[in-house]
């Protein structure tokens, strides 16, 4: 399993390995005057991300920043435990994450309610960032993170304390959630959906919001980087309204979770055997489970239904 890649001199991806997947879960360090990361990753593969920084000829001691897209445990899971093993660390989030990343006991709280048993050997230990350490981006903040200027961007949608990560001089955007799980060579976006943020509407607006950056190339978290922007954000945004029809669909019938998520399933087996790549539905239902897709699309329709 390759763990780094270089994406530029001063640009390398850590692919962390999650549940020993590779092409899962990706972190991007930033090289420069301020080593930083871009999303940290769940604790569980925090071992492999510092291996990372260390194959970079980076010693760990030596970041400065960490930025994270949201809290979901899969992009910010490890921040605590960052900020406690390196003492120089601080930590960039969206103002409605940054009281989550102080005090984690809501985030875990609402985490436990969908992942059950399975929360601890998904994500290990959960520690809070220290309050001092966690710094707020608001919507056009500037943070130099290696040796880049990088401009937060609020695109709410798959959460609502998303920002996604603007480059201008060198047209990369890490997008985190809101542009989709993507995977290399795979012309496939899929929209992941899970309670209790998704908000349709204000995902269009977001990516509406990314095409006029007019990105050179998208640095998904799930994963990787991707310069068929325009084809993938056009198909974000029909599977995003696909989605929400199905689940009308499925609830008007009168069934369930189980079976939207089928419905999600066969969907993507059906568009991925028309793209050559029928064996990734396994690899993708381990970044986003259809079943926490539906969950989330079900709540949105059950919000709108009660006004």
């Amino acid at each position: 399993m390759t763990m780094l890649t270089a994406l530029a001199p001063d640009l390398l991806l850590i692919d962390t390995g999650y549940q020993g997947t590779p092409q899962a879960i990706g972190v991007y360090l930033l090289l420069g005057e301020r080593p930083a990361l871009i999303e940290t990753g769940p604790t569980t593969c925090l071992e492999r991300v510092l291996e990372g920084v260390r194959a970079a000829g980076l010693p760990p001691e030596a970041l400065r920043a960490a930025a994270v897209t949201h809290i979901h445990l899969d992009h910010a899971g490890a921040a605590g435990v960052l900020a406690r093993r390196l003492p120089h660390l601080e930590v960039y989030v969206h103002p409605v994450g940054a009281p989550h990343l102080r005090d984690p006991s809501r985030l875990l709280a609402s985490a436990r309610r969908l992942y059950g048993e399975t929360l601890e050997p998904l994500f290990g230990e959960v520690a809070p960032v220290p309050a001092d350490r966690v710094h707020v981006l608001e919507d056009g903040a500037q943070v130099r993170l290696g040796s880049r200027t990088i401009t937060a961007v609020d695109t709410p949608g798959h959460a609502r304390h998303h920002l996604a990560y603007w480059d201008p001089h060198s047209g990369d955007l890490f997008t985190g959630d809101v542009g989709g799980v993507a995977l290399p060579g795979l012309r496939y976006v899929r929209a992941p959906t899970p309670p209790p943020d998704f908000d349709p509407p204000a995902w269009h607006a977001s990516l509406t919001r990314l095409r006029a950056l007019r990105p050179r190339r998208l640095l998904l978290t799930h994963f990787g980087a991707h310069d068929w922007v325009d084809e993938l954000l056009d198909e974000l945004d029909a599977a995003i309204d696909r989605f929400v029809e199905l689940g009308r669909e499925v609830l008007a019938s009168g069934a369930d979770a189980e079976v939207l998520a089928e419905r999600l399933r066969a969907e993507a087996r059906t568009r991925l055997a028309e793209r050559g790549g029928a064996a990734a539905l396994a690899h993708l239902e381990i970044v986003m489970p259809s079943v926490q897709s539906a969950l989330g699309i079900i709540r949105y329709l059950m919000r709108q239904a009660a006004g």
